[in-house]
């Protein structure tokens, strides 16, 4: 990477972000919520789930606290800010919290579960996106795959117990960004137990092989 300023606050390459088409994720959501349903978006990033959910016919409302990210969203809401102290008052019929966002370590995952259930209106359905259950890290090391354009490498990954801390590798066009984390994997108790805790619950699994899952307010 050259220049720091293309790197969200997450550690995020703003230009790869930028390239990353929807997988599926819009029709997900789409199919799981009422139609028309106002949706929360929070960590949107570029917006490819955002627009695509928009042409399906919902009101989006798109949080990030990357400027750069948000400014290639049309049609939607934008908020800058902090998922994880976000309050703005109102209520949604719908809550996503895609891109893995559960799988950041705590204090992170309580804070996002909290904004979740402070802005899922009574009866609302909350979307969230995790690793996929049982996903081994270290066999995707040096494989190579493609999502669009995009050349995704796991160049590194260190296990121990649910902890991972990773390195990825992302290529375009003869440029490469790196991007290292620290994540946690989740199985459906551990999924169980935080949304609990936070004053929500699990629903169903809208696609276990991709990790989505649906859950809402404990009654």
């Amino acid at each position: 990477m050259k220049d720091g300023s293309e790197v969200a606050p997450d550690g995020s390459p703003i230009q790869v972000y930028r390239r990353l088409p929807p997988m599926g994720e819009p029709e997900i959501v789409h199919a799981a919520i009422p139609a028309g349903a106002t949706v929360l978006e929070l960590g949107a990033g570029a917006g490819r789930v955002t627009m695509p959910l928009i042409a399906l016919g919902h009101p989006v409302t798109a949080v990030d606290e990357s400027p750069a990210m948000l400014s290639t969203i049309r049609g939607a809401d934008i908020v800058k800010g902090d998922v994880r102290t976000l309050d703005l008052g109102r209520s949604f019929g719908a809550v996503l919290a895609a891109s893995h966002l559960l799988n950041t370590p705590e204090p992170f995952r309580s804070a996002v579960l909290s904004t979740v259930r402070r802005h899922l209106a009574p009866g609302g359905v909350a979307l969230f996106e995790v690793y996929a259950p049982g996903m081994d890290w270290p066999a995707a090391v040096g494989r190579l795959s493609r999502i669009g354009h995009v050349a995704v490498t796991v160049e590194r990954a260190e296990v121990s117990g649910r902890r991972i801390d990773a390195t990825v590798a992302y290529a375009i066009g003869g440029r490469t960004w790196r991007q290292a984390f620290v994540a946690e994997m989740l199985d459906e108790d551990d999924v169980r137990a935080e949304l609990a805790r936070a004053g929500l619950r699990f629903d169903r699994w809208l696609d276990r092989s991709k990790g989505w899952f649906a859950g809402s307010h404990l009654p």
